[in-house]
């Protein structure tokens, strides 16, 4: 998902998996050093080097998977899928700097489980779980078994894009120097607190110049598309098949306008508008995430006494979230450890469980666990969201995020600019709305130039691409979705829409949706322009 600095969603949902580390690829194997090989044609060598002179004639080499690394978010390897399943890993060489195909290059991280049936194949479904910055080789695994219908006819695919895990990910502060970031106010109120939120910005970016400068150019989404359709051809396709989730979405939609002609089938969930700038994108997640809340309170206030939050109704009960961050504003309380839950991370940690609304009895829990003094529930959920590990470490999402969001936007914010626009953020939410103003400004003094005001998914000529919207998706409001199908084209983008909460709607596990995302990828069946599900 394209999400505000302060918003960073690493890979799907990230509030689905709070305090359970994503896997990453299993050993996967039966006693094999090295499994398949995955080549296009025969190869054109060169003498010097003894490398493809093409990067499409490259042979992958699929092995038993390692454990996740840190970057990609540790954890254990995963479990076979249904059926014994396992997965297999590999890694394709990218040009660095498309100009110059033959200069320096990046190894992008892969995984795939194989299709069930060989003969009723029709390629590799390639998967962008968003973020940006969130590692596809660790996500699919995690969630492998709720895509496993789409493996009747495909090898289900996914890799950390140039920037994240193990493709090169960019890096920049230590865990120590994250655990102070995360515990400094991101919503400053007077001089001094405003100082040392535009230092922490600068000396953020500073360290990502100093340990990833020469990468920095070169993270963007254009990149990423690229990598894509070099991605289809070694893997074989001849065209590309594809879903993407929330910021895969943008991915997806730059892919289209790039390469119209090499479009399979491509489903959109969880969708970013592609005609918001940096600005539009985040005071629309203030609404959403504002919309998410108020869905959250009145959902309490419904069960009456049931509900542990005080309050008669959904106004009171989040007078009652306000009033919480209002003294951790003034006196922060006990988190996990020596860390102190402060009133940011707080608001972190209530975003992350907006993602879900299956996450929303662990938002009642934490903000009553903090009410009495304990933050260590909402902590938590902050760093789910913040890509922390119960050891202390962090993957390279914050890193990434940031790398990609500002080689692609051009936007930088001045401290006055972005004090300007904060009442409007205030008036979109009173919970979030400083929250995601002030995050506005993390693209400052960055030391690489943004490429677009906003990505052109214009996709004359390409196949049908379904996109679908979710009604009450907070980090990708709905109206992104509809934006998407307009700005994809007449006969190019098709509108679903799905009546729920969350962020993103094939895993909600709706029926309707499922039946309609399967119809298309399985079987070709492009649904009806409008329909509804939910």
């Amino acid at each position: 998902m394209r999400t505000s600095p302060a918003l960073r969603a690493a890979a799907l949902a990230a509030a689905v998996t709070v305090l359970l580390p994503l896997a990453g690829c299993s050993d996967g194997g039966d006693g094999e050093a090295a499994d398949r090989s995955t080549t296009t044609r025969p190869r054109a060598v060169n003498a010097a080097t003894g490398t493809p002179s093409d990067p499409a004639d490259q042979k992958l080499t699929w092995k038993k998977c390692p454990a996740p690394s840190q970057a990609q978010g540790g954890g254990k390897p995963p479990s076979p899928l249904p059926g014994g399943a396992k997965w297999e890993c590999a890694s394709m060489k990218v040009p660095l700097d498309y100009a110059k195909p033959s200069g320096d290059t990046v190894e992008l991280a892969l995984i795939r489980a194989r299709a069930v049936s060989a003969e009723k194949r029709i390629g590799s479904l390639i998967f962008n779980f968003g973020g940006p910055g969130g590692s596809g080789v660790a996500t699919l695994p995690a969630f492998g078994a709720e895509y496993d219908k789409l493996r009747t006819r495909y090898d289900l695919v996914s890799f950390d894009p140039r920037g994240v895990g193990n493709s090169d990910g960019v890096e920049c502060e230590s865990d120590k120097q994250l655990d102070a970031r995360y515990q400094e106010d991101g919503t400053p109120d007077d001089a001094a607190e405003e100082k040392a939120f535009v230092q922490d910005t600068k000396s953020f970016a500073a360290a990502c110049e100093k340990r990833s400068g020469t990468r920095l150019p070169y993270v963007g989404t254009t990149d990423a598309a690229r990598d894509l359709d070099l991605m289809r051809q070694v893997l074989g396709d001849r065209k590309l098949y594809y879903f993407g989730i929330s910021y895969g979405t943008e991915l997806g939609g730059v892919y289209a306008h790039l390469f119209p002609e090499n479009v399979g089938r491509a489903v959109l969930d969880g969708v970013v508008d592609p005609t918001e700038d940096a600005e539009q994108s985040s005071l629309s997640q203030a609404k959403g995430f504002q919309l998410a809340l108020d869905n959250f309170a009145e959902d309490c206030a419904d069960r009456g006494d049931a509900c542990k939050l005080p309050g008669s109704d959904a106004r009171e009960i989040e007078q009652g979230v306000s009033a919480l961050l209002d003294r951790l504003e003034k006196k922060p309380i006990q988190g996990i450890g020596a860390r102190r839950l402060t009133e940011t991370q707080a608001t972190t940690g209530i975003a992350a469980a907006l993602y879900s609304k299956e996450t929303w009895p662990l938002l009642e829990q934490g903000l009553d666990e903090a009410d009495g003094g304990n933050g260590s529930l909402l902590l938590a959920l902050a760093d789910s969201l913040n890509g922390r590990s119960q050891d202390g470490r962090y993957d390279n999402s914050a890193a990434a995020y940031t790398a990609i969001s500002c080689a692609d936007s051009r936007d930088r914010f001045t401290l006055e600019q972005t004090k300007a626009k904060l009442p409007a953020f205030r008036e979109a939410s009173p919970v979030f709305g400083d929250y995601l103003g002030w995050g506005l400004m993390a693209c400052t003094g960055w030391p690489a130039k943004g490429t677009w005001q906003t990505p052109d998914v214009s996709a004359p000529g390409s196949a049908p691409v379904l996109v679908i919207g979710n009604t009450g998706d907070p980090a990708t409001p709905y109206a992104g979705a509809k934006a998407m199908a307009r700005e994809l084209g007449e006969g190019v983008g098709v509108e679903l829409t799905y009546k729920g909460e969350g962020h993103g709607a094939y895993n909600s596990g709706d029926a309707c949706v499922q039946k309609a995302v399967g119809g298309y990828l399985l079987d070709g069946k492009v649904p009806a322009d409008g329909t509804v599900c939910g």
